[in-house]
């Protein structure tokens, strides 16, 4: 009887998501059919686009006799070996901010429902929220890999099943994981400890993906050994109790015509997620309540201990803290600016899942700019170091549009109700904005630049070009920016607490989307008018490009900014 009554409540929240989200489709669609083509267009434009990318790919791969097959079906053990990892991670973190940072959470524990079924219910969402956007990602890989071996119709139909259940697992592991740090990660000493183990990860990974050093004596012998060699820091990929090996075997041994081999490693995806899937949601519920009852109680003891520290030492608790006294060394600006600042990075901070996120990314950054001295050394064409500094400028400018999409768009709405205090408040919602704006665009442009400097160094190109692509990039970052907090002001999500909702909403979506046709338009156009690369071009082309990039980097990010301050200005709570 209980099982059926926890099969009743779950298939109630199911239900009532459910009406909930087509509601939410239903009015976006209603309220700006523009927008909502738009989105549809670009959808459909990217699923074409991308499977005819990865389709000619796939066969220039694969026309190398002997060789293209082992190198196709090293990648595709590489794209879900790495695809897990990625989705583990995401996990982690939708996991931690929907069992215990997420109102939803709370309210759904006053009910008579069981922990179970809130846990149950909580990782299903987690699982469709971190999994979603990969899944459509990698769709037109898969599709174009079985048009390239010629596959069979239900190829395409034994793809989804593969893939569904490979998903469960990653979704299942990180909310666990997410219950083992919810007990430690608002800790100080956890949060110190944890940065430096990242550091240390992204340094060992770093050094670990250098490539492998092909001589002139070693091409002389068998071509497979080259292979091999160069293959070697793939081998991860291929340990075999990893759940993406047991996905990527299934699909290539079904392309191969060995049917008997991929159903048996069906089977041993289907009987994994049967297992774990099965203690998640039977199992898991008390763990996830002594986790929750661990977080809450956790603010009242640091706060009584920080009062009784004070008092013994004779300090006011109301004393100016160490953010406070260095906002105070930037004297030009106003009061109350500084304190938004403050606040804006007090917030940052005690987000663990906030600056966990964009400490991977930019590691993952740093890691990649870091292999760029091993890569450059290989370049001797013009036209090949041409290219790759023009991919490292789309590299380096995506990298940004990740960060604002998922950190500055929510800014607003991460105010919540509380957003007619700042109107209320005498620094108003224009300067509110202003302020916000002028704060993460002048700290990624810091760090952008830099990077982007860094990587044109280890590229070898002249210095003329470092200037022209490290103002690009800063430029990029104005447009990026403004664009992201103007549209987070003109769609607003106040009702919801959780980040990576806010950003799956469809302003974050249209911000992201936006994001990735500016930097692909604007690159494709600082490529075609360069002064000096693929050829070179006259400098009247060279200087109406640059008028090109700039009027419209402007006009991108002033416009939705000008409009979300008037949005605000007139706001009703």
């Amino acid at each position: 009887m209980d099982d059926l009554k926890h099969i009743s409540h779950w298939r109630l929240l199911f239900k009532v998501n459910q009406i909930q989200n087509w509601r939410r489709l239903k009015l976006a669609v209603l309220s700006s059919r523009l927008h909502a083509f738009l989105m549809g267009l670009f959808v459909v434009g990217y699923a074409w686009l991308a499977f005819e990318l990865f389709r000619k790919g796939l066969q220039f791969t694969s026309s190398f006799p002997g060789l293209g097959p082992v190198l196709i079906e090293r990648m595709i053990f590489l794209l879900f070996a790495f695809l897990f990892f990625l989705l583990l991670l995401s996990n982690v973190i939708i996991n931690f901010t929907n069992l215990f940072r997420n109102r939803e959470t709370h309210f759904l524990l006053t009910l008579p429902v069981s922990h179970q079924v809130i846990y149950r219910w909580k990782i299903f969402e987690s699982g469709v929220l971190a999994s979603w956007a990969f899944l459509f990602l990698i769709a037109p890989l898969v599709i174009a890999y079985g048009k390239t071996y010629n596959a069979s119709w239900n190829f395409y139909f034994v793809t989804p099943v593969f893939v569904g259940l490979f998903v469960v697992l990653p979704g299942v592991f990180g909310s666990w994981v997410a219950l083992f740090l919810a007990r430690w990660l608002d800790r100080l000493a956890f949060q110190v400890a944890a940065m430096f183990v990242v550091i240390l990860v992204i340094v060992f990974i770093s050094s670990w993906l250098q490539p492998e050093v092909v001589t002139d004596e070693m091409l002389e012998t068998r071509v497979l050994d080259v292979v091999d060699r160069l293959l070697a820091r793939t081998q991860f990929s291929l340990f075999p109790f990893l759940p993406s090996y047991w996905v990527s075997s299934g699909l290539t041994q079904w392309i191969e015509g060995a049917v008997m081999g991929a159903f048996f490693f069906g089977l041993v995806l289907l009987s994994h997620t049967l297992f774990f899937g099965y203690l998640a949601a039977t199992r898991s519920g008390g763990f996830f309540f002594s986790s929750l009852s661990a977080v809450n109680s956790r603010g009242r003891k640091a706060s009584l201990w920080s009062f009784l520290h004070n008092k013994k030492s004779g300090r006011s608790a109301f004393e100016p803290k160490f953010l406070d006294r260095l906002a105070k060394l930037f004297w030009w600006s106003k009061s109350d600016s500084r304190a938004l600042i403050v606040k804006d990075t007090l917030t940052f901070w005690r987000d663990t899942t906030q600056w966990g996120q964009s400490l991977v990314l930019l590691g993952l950054l740093v890691a990649y700019i870091m292999n760029l001295r091993y890569f450059s050394h290989r370049l001797t064409s013009d036209f090949w170091i041409d290219l790759t500094s023009y991919l490292n400028l789309g590299a380096c400018a995506l990298n940004l549009a990740t960060l604002t999409t998922r950190f500055v768009f929510p800014q607003i709405s991460l105010e919540g109700k509380r957003i007619w205090i700042i109107g209320m408040a005498p620094l108003g919602m224009r300067r509110t904005l202003m302020t916000k704006f002028l704060f993460s665009t002048v700290v990624s442009m810091i760090v952008t630049m830099a990077l982007v400097g860094a990587s044109c160094m280890m590229l070898s190109v002249t210095v003329g070009r470092i200037i022209y692509f490290t103002v690009a990039i800063g430029v990029m970052s104005f447009t990026l920016n403004a664009l992201a907090l103007g549209l987070g002001a003109l769609y607003p999500n106040f009702r919801e607490e959780n980040p990576s909702k806010i950003v799956s909403g469809f302003g974050g979506t249209l911000c992201l989307v936006l994001s990735f046709l500016y930097i692909v338009g604007m690159v494709s156009l600082m490529a075609v008018t360069s002064f000096w690369a693929f050829g070179g071009s006259s400098s009247l082309v060279f200087g109406i490009g640059c008028l090109v990039f700039l009027f419209v980097s402007f006009f991108l990010g002033w416009m939705p900014l000008r409009k979300g301050i008037r949005r605000m200005t007139t706001l009703e709570v």
